[in-house]
This record gives C-alpha cells, structure tokens and sequence, in this order.
C-alpha cells in the first residue's frame, strides 16, 4: 500500500465551507475567522451536476459564480482552498463533496468543520456523514440572509395545524415593519393588492420593453463555458444565453435596473404571458438571490425607496415584497419545518412520468413549446409559465410530483432545493395535498387565452375538451378533476369546479370522451408510469 502523504504542517483551527449557493461576504461562516488560522474550502464536483441531469447553463453559471468568489477572497487574503473541476473527468480527484474533503482533510490538521446551514436537506447529511466518519467536529451556523430565521418559523408554526401564506405574510410586514405606519397598519390602506396585479397585455401585447441589462461573460466565465460545453455536452439546455449575475456588483446592477425599468410596470403584468417574451417585467433577482449575491433586504429597501420617491405605484412595490417578505419566506420555513418527509408527499397518488417534450421542447402546443425554448435557452421562465403552463400541464395528466421537482431541479437556474420542493411538488402539484396551498392549482386552456397571446397561433382549440383539435390543457383538466374527484369535492376552494364537473358526469359521452382523449395524449407522448415511484435517475436525452 502506498504511503499518504504527510500533513500540512500549519494546523487550520476552522476549516470554513462555502457552497456554490452560499456566495454571501456577510455570511456567519465569516464572523470569527482569523486569517493566520482559518481557511476556506470550496469545491466543484461532479455530484452536483448529475444528481439531477443539470441544465448546462445552471452548472456554468454557479461554477463561475463559485470561481468569482473565490477570486475576490483570495483578493482579501483570505487562505482558500478550491477544487476545480477539469475538462477530462479522469483528472477529478472526486465525485462528491465528501471525496473531496476526505481528500483534503487526510494532508492537513483541521480542528472543526464550520459551515451555513445548506439549502439543501441531503447536502446538509452528506456532510454531517462525512464529518462523522472523518472525525471532525462540524458546526453548522444560521443562515442570516433570510427575514425569518429556522427558530423563527418554528415559533410561529408551534400550534397550527395548518398554514396559510397570507396570515404568515401580515405576520412578517408587521414584525418588520415594513410598507406599514406607526401603528402597524399596512400601507395604502390594504395588506394585498393581488387583484390589481393580474392584468393581461391586450391584443396589442406589451409593447417595448426594457432592454435586458448585459453581463458579457468574462474570462473566468469563458473558461467555465468552454469546460460544461465539452464535460456536460450531453446535459440538456444551452450555453447561449450566459447574461446573468455572477458577481455582487453584477447583482447589484440587476436590482438598480428593475427598480429604475421594470418594477413600475411589473405590478399589474406580473401574471401575464406574451410569445417569445421571456422576461417581460420580471426582476430575474431569484437566481442572484439565491446565490446570496444580495441580500432580500437589498431588494426591498431598494423597491421601497422607488414607491416613497413616486418611482413606483404601491400595487407593483407591495407584489414584489409579497414574493420576498411572504412566499420566499414562507416556503423556505415549510421546507426546513417539513423535511425530509416532504419530498416523499405525493397526497394524490399521480404515477405517471413526464412527456420529453419538457427536455426537448419539441410539442405544437404554442405554451408549452414557447415556455420550454425559454427554459432551454435561458434556463428560466417566470412564475405563471412554470405553474400555470408547465406545472399546470404535469399536474393534470398525472405526473408524480417528485419528478417534477427533480425536472425543476435540473432545468432551472435559480432551483435550491429548499425553494423548488414546496413549489414545485408543493404549489405546483398539490403533492404535499395543501400544506403549501390549499387548492390544486390547475385551469383549462381558457386560462392561458385570457392572460397571453398563445392560443391564437396554436394547432389546438382551448374551448374544446375532447376531439384532436382540443386544447391537451382543457382535456387533462377535466381528467384530473373526475380522477381526482372524491379527494377534492370538498375542498371548500374547489366548489365551483366540482360543481361544473358534476354536471359533466352526468353526460356519460363526455365524460367517457375526456378520460379515453386523456389517456391518447399519454400515449402519443411516450409517458408512461414510473415502477418505483419515482424516478432517481435522470431523464435520457
């Protein structure tokens, strides 16, 4: 047997961890790290790229991000350790974080593991496993980027039984104080202006929009396109569209240009869609945010300060703190609250796996289709074409919700697990059977008529339930209300749904037309129903 090589002779007394989402110079990892004892660790690897078959465009951009911040340590003297990955993987030392470290701990002497609570529960034990086994203290400290700490959702989850997003959402503008007077009273008079906010764009469409700010890639990020371009070549999406944030200053600049170009206008068009328009008004912050590239406290101060300067009407300031303050936060405590449990929630029983048009792309139905060139280009959509195009799609045919968190997981670039499993199997597919939302989020093609222009160039009919020529959307929604039928009559949300179906049921033509065109469409689209439950593989190109 070989000999190891000896040990570093400078002893590191907190070897400190940063993860490819965890890019924050504020964060907690930093609060006592003394650079004549201390180190950082960062590491690429392969795991991370495959344990869902990574869109190539989301691997490069967090690879770049990871490299950039990295620089900028080294930059502050900071002593950092960082695996890269090569081109060929036979020069890789490792497949997954714990390889790495293992790698790294057997040359030096490390007194303890520090790390920020992941944002993943399986990152989290893997390396909880791997500190065991090494024998290393690990110690894991809050995450300060959030409003909400863990401690905090808890406290106000202890004794409800159920939970609803809005009373969570008052709860947190209240407690910070934030759009409310001296005496707690919201802004304006009213919590939520969601109705104000649900305009389609007219049969005009939305006219010029802002031009998207530009993030040429640079070196560092060519280097890293020219690597994922020939290691992932056989991951699905595109390398073309690398114009996103991976630096602070960047996401800096990204924030400055909505609030000055697109936060007035974002408020009343946020739901609505337009064809081959992929950002529209949207901020795109989720993926800096998510990186931890800026703060949501950033964020809002910087909305906040548009409306009180009459930048911005109150209606598009309030929507946007409803997504940071109330739905980001909410969804973040549910899933440390929930978890691990949660992603084994599949409260309907859907089996069916997806169709290979969400990798490829290639269907005739114009949302869809236009959806996904978006999420393959971009590696992006926004909110409504994910749940109510996308998402609205898997859940109606039956698709199992793991599987579309794990598509959503690999497809989209802005995808941490604590964010996309209790949207993605939660919102969207009613997986956790209401704990995220208290109806099934789902519509006939007439949805996607009144909030975009989709329906005009599509070969299908959104008025037509049954026949070719009906919109797959209006067919699977009836589908899945008569399968679903005795687990939904009485949810109170869904009253008037049922009532219509009831109606349907009782014309044993339609009803018999809907569930054999349901089944058609599944056919001719390959899908089929998983045998283990759930897919733990990646879908084959």
């Amino acid at each position: 047997m070989a000999n190891k090589a000896p040990k570093s002779a400078r002893k590191i007394r907190n070897l400190v961890i940063i993860l490819g989402d965890q890019l924050d110079e504020q964060s907690a990892v930093f609060d006592d790290f003394d650079k004549q004892q201390d180190a950082v660790w960062m590491a690429e690897v392969e795991d991370e790229t495959t344990h869902v078959k990574c869109h190539q465009l989301r691997i490069a951009i967090f690879l770049s991000a990871m490299r950039h911040f990295r620089d900028l340590l080294i930059q502050q003297e900071f002593s950092v350790h960082y695996h890269e990955l090569k081109t060929d993987r036979r020069h890789d030392s490792g497949f997954s974080h714990a390889d790495v470290l293992g790698d790294f701990v057997e040359q030096h002497s490390i007194e303890r593991l520090v790390i920020v609570q992941p944002g993943d529960y399986r990152v989290l034990e893997n390396f909880r496993q791997a500190a065991a086994q090494l024998g290393i203290e690990l110690q894991i400290r809050p995450d300060r980027h959030f409003y909400a700490s863990l401690e905090d959702f808890q406290s106000y989850a202890d004794g409800k039984k159920s939970f609803l997003l809005e009373t969570f959402y008052r709860h947190m503008r209240k407690r910070h104080r934030i759009l409310v007077d001296e005496n707690g009273d919201p802004e304006g008079g009213q919590l939520n202006f969601d109705h104000d906010n649900r305009k389609p764009f007219g049969k005009y469409g939305p006219g010029k929009l802002p031009a998207r700010p530009d993030f040429a890639p640079d070196q560092i990020s060519r280097d890293v396109i020219a690597m994922v371009g020939k290691r992932f070549h056989d991951h699905p999406g595109s390398l073309e569209d690398f114009n996103h944030p991976v630096t602070r200053i960047q996401a800096q600049k990204l924030l400055h240009h909505f609030v000055k170009h697109g936060l007035e206008l974002f408020g009343p068009f946020e739901d609505a869609m337009w064809s081959g328009e992929p950002f529209l008004y949207h901020s795109l912050l989720s993926l800096p945010l998510n990186l931890k590239l800026i703060s949501p406290q950033e964020c809002l101060l910087a909305a906040i300060n548009a409306y009180q300067q009459g930048q911005a009407d109150l209606p598009s300031v309030e929507g946007f703190t409803r997504q940071i303050l109330g739905w980001r936060e909410f969804i973040r405590g549910i899933y440390w609250l929930k978890m691990p449990d949660y992603a084994t929630l599949n409260a309907l029983d859907q089996q069916y796996s997806l169709p290979d048009f969400y990798w490829t792309g290639k269907t005739s139905m114009a949302c869809v289709q236009d959806a996904m060139q978006n999420v393959i280009r971009h590696g992006y959509t926004h909110h409504i074409q994910r749940l109510m195009v996308l998402g609205n799609l898997a859940q109606t045919l039956g698709a199992h919700p793991l599987d579309f968190h794990q598509w959503h997981m690999a497809m989209y670039l802005d995808a941490i697990d604590w964010v996309s499993l209790p949207n993605a199997l939660g919102m969207s597919q009613y997986g956790d059977g209401g704990i995220v939302g208290t109806k099934p989020y789902c519509s006939t093609g007439n949805y996607i008529h009144k909030m975009s222009n989709y329906c005009k160039s599509c070969s299908y009919n959104y008025k037509e339930k049954t026949g070719e020529n009906a919109c797959p959307l209006s067919t699977f929604y009836w589908d899945f209300l008569d399968r679903n039928y005795e687990t939904l009559k009485d949810n109170p949300r869904m009253g008037f749904a049922i009532k219509n179906l009831e109606r349907l049921q009782k014309d044993d033509q339609a009803i018999t037309g809907i569930r054999e065109r349901a089944q058609e469409l599944r056919t001719q689209w390959g899908v089929t129903t998983l045998k283990s439950g759930w897919r733990d593989d990646s879908k084959p190109l």
